[in-house]
């Protein structure tokens, strides 16, 4: 396939994950968006048994049930996100990113951005069009083979978990993504 062709397939793939980025919510997909996520932490705890811990001590979470990468030369994901502070629903997010190189395919992931303290989580709610790596320091769940999380990972004011990876693409990158809050209806 022609460059050029590749690109416009990529940028069109891109396109249409940006366009749902502006989506706002309304009361009926808020709470399926809350089902969801409640899913998607459940299976969570089920994989790395300590972020039930992490996340029960910590300010609040931030989970993404399914974020969509896809690409073609230009690649782009989105997915969206509901913040639960003391196991309760606080805000609904959205998470967008876009790259350019090497790449093709598509997947789908679950992701979660635990605050680790209340600084984190003033700074997440301070900062509008919050751009993960720009600004406060995190870091992407280091899960050993016993399960446990690295004592290096427990230390940083937001941690990340990315599991249930599904589909043909390889890599999955925080760094960069954006994240925005979705407007209520």
């Amino acid at each position: 396939m022609p460059i050029s062709r590749r690109a416009a397939l990529g940028g069109c793939a891109l396109g249409a994950l940006l366009l749902a980025a502006g989506c706002s919510t309304d009361q009926q997909s808020r709470t399926t968006l809350d089902a969801e996520a409640e899913a998607a932490l459940t299976s969570l705890y089920g994989q790395v048994p300590p972020s039930r811990a992490l996340v029960d001590r910590s300010a609040a979470v931030l989970v993404f049930p399914s974020v969509t990468q896809a690409g073609l030369g230009v690649g782009g994901q989105y997915g969206r996100g509901v913040l639960f502070e003391d196991g309760r629903p606080t805000g609904y997010y959205n998470v967008t990113g876009g790259s350019f190189g090497l790449q093709i395919g598509a997947q789908s992931f679950s992701q979660a951005y635990v605050f680790t303290t209340e600084e984190a989580l003033r700074t997440f709610r301070e900062t509008e069009g919050f751009e993960v790596g720009a600004g406060l320091d995190f870091a992407v769940a280091d899960v050993g083979t016993t399960g446990q999380i690295s004592s290096s990972t427990l230390q940083k004011p937001v941690v990340v978990f990315v599991w249930g990876q599904q589909g043909l693409m390889a890599g999955v990158s925080v760094e960069g993504q954006k994240i925005t809050e979705l407007a209520s209806e």
